[in-house]
């Protein structure tokens, strides 16, 4: 802890310092002098609003008596002398210097002592909270998270008025200062899981959380770099993260990010929609286990037709029609690995492209790719087919870091059966079941495939089921 000083002169001459406010054009130094008291007042251009600056000054140049320097003096300005909605008394310089870097204004007056005060103003450059464009419904809420901490605390609030809602705040980063924030609903969530989990973020030694969320995972979870399952559910829905928080999780928001990291998470988890609570639940239980069928099916598909169709003999009469009468030029492994990665550069390069072309580039470049590949004899038919049903059944979950674990799983099993035959379809299989036992989360007492490791038949019911109400 720094102290201030009695004299004002010095705390500004620190205060400059550590600021560099000559060398900083954005940070502002506002020196006044209202009744024969000097007053300076500190803040950064862009995190306020003008208009209520000006109505703070003009309200500041109406005092008489800034204080008479005693220990109460800037606490007893603070509570009757500052028309704003958010003022607190401080008397450490580090904790200045870092609200000032945060947002806030702080205001320094002879007369105030060993102390100054923090007015929290802020207007942080904030877009509108539309839809997320990776998470969209065809019912329901069209609003998403942003990348601004409080605005997304006040969507949480929005839909859960209950006084045990608890919004805890936690600061990480050395230089950054990163706000976080662990929210929860009290009694409901595990106390014990939630203690541990805030311990964990406090003792996380870092400068900063460059890439948001995405970094604060990292510090949390270390080692086990390879395997490449998600440790943990976000995202960017705050009706999703609301139920979640109903239903005994934890949710953390990270400043600067608009995804909500959940937890505990369990890899069924990631195999459920928004849109299945806003159907009836015959409907959400259908689009439930179509989902299911469709993307764990794509993980086998392409290497059960690989070892059919390189052991033939074993193929019924009535299911040869899967065998290509034209295997193209290249052997067909070559084949599907290639299209595998020409898929992904497809997806990079739409990335990339402006978006009013990217759809129209994204699926006119399949088809012509696929098209020629065909005609000049390096692929054949049959390869473009199945590679289809696979790259489209990927889009049938959102998180991005799933659909690629399950790709190289796929992308293994296909070399495995190409060197094995029969043994390396059971033994990729083995090595991907392996990767999710191993897979490394916060989750506590509960397992990564919970409810199926311990088995629990009412939650694993409802991952399975579209119930009509939650409990």
């Amino acid at each position: 802890m720094r102290e201030f000083s009695k004299e004002l002169e010095e705390n500004v001459k620190e205060i400059d310092e550590i600021l560099r406010v000559n060398e900083n054009f954005d940070i502002i130094k506002r020196e006044m002098e209202i009744n024969s008291q000097r007053v300076v007042m500190y803040y950064v251009d862009g995190f306020v609003t003008s208009a209520i600056m000006q109505k703070l000054i003009m309200h500041l140049t109406t005092i008489k008596d800034f204080g008479d320097s005693s220990d109460t003096a800037v606490i007893d300005f603070a509570k009757k002398s500052v028309p704003s909605v958010e003022v607190d008394p401080i008397f450490d310089v580090d904790i200045l210097v870092t609200m000032v870097l945060s947002g806030c204004s702080a205001i320094l007056a002879e007369g105030f002592g060993k102390g100054a005060i923090i007015v929290d103003a802020r207007s942080y450059p904030a877009r509108t909270t539309e839809e997320p464009g990776n998470d969209r419904v065809m019912r329901g809420a069209r609003d998403g998270f942003v990348e601004t901490l409080i605005f997304n605390t006040a969507m949480i609030r929005r839909r859960i008025r209950d006084p045990k809602l608890t919004c805890k705040y936690l600061c990480v980063g050395e230089n950054s200062k990163t706000d976080i924030s662990v929210v929860y609903l009290d009694k409901k969530a595990d106390p014990v899981y939630v203690n541990k989990l805030i311990e964990k973020i406090k003792n996380i030694k870092t400068d900063a959380l460059p890439m948001g969320h995405q970094s604060l995972i990292e510090c949390l979870i270390k080692g086990n770099s390879y395997n490449p399952f998600p440790k943990v559910r976000c995202t960017e829905r705050p009706d999703c993260a609301c139920a979640s928080i109903l239903e005994g999780n934890v949710v953390i928001l990270c400043d600067t990010s608009p995804e909500a990291i959940i937890l505990p998470t369990s890899i069924f988890d990631f195999l459920q929609d928004t849109d299945d609570y806003y159907f009836t639940p015959i409907t959400g239980t259908y689009l439930r286990l179509v989902r299911q069928f469709v993307f764990w099916s794509a993980v086998v598909l392409t290497p059960i037709w690989y070892f059919l169709i390189t052991n033939s003999q074993i193929v019924p009469e009535w299911l040869y029609f899967i065998v290509p009468e034209d295997t193209g030029a290249v052997p067909i492994l070559i084949q599907l690995l290639l299209v595998e990665f020409v898929i992904d550069g497809l997806k990079l390069a739409s990335l990339n492209t402006p978006s009013v072309m990217s759809n129209s580039f994204g699926v006119i470049g399949g088809l012509l790719l696929g098209d020629f590949a065909v005609e000049v004899g390096w692929l054949s038919a049959d390869v473009i087919f199945y590679m289809a049903i696979v790259s489209m059944a990927s889009f049938t979950q959102s998180n991005y870091e799933l659909g690629y674990a399950l790709k190289f799983v796929r992308i293994i099993t296909l070399c495995l059966v190409a060197l094995l035959g029969g043994w390396g379809l059971l033994l990729g299989a083995l090595i991907g079941i392996l990767l999710i036992v191993n897979t490394k989360t916060i989750n506590g007492k509960r397992s990564y495939l919970y409810p199926l490791i311990p088995f629990n038949p009412v939650a694993m019911s409802r991952l399975i089921f579209r119930r009509h109400k939650h409990n």
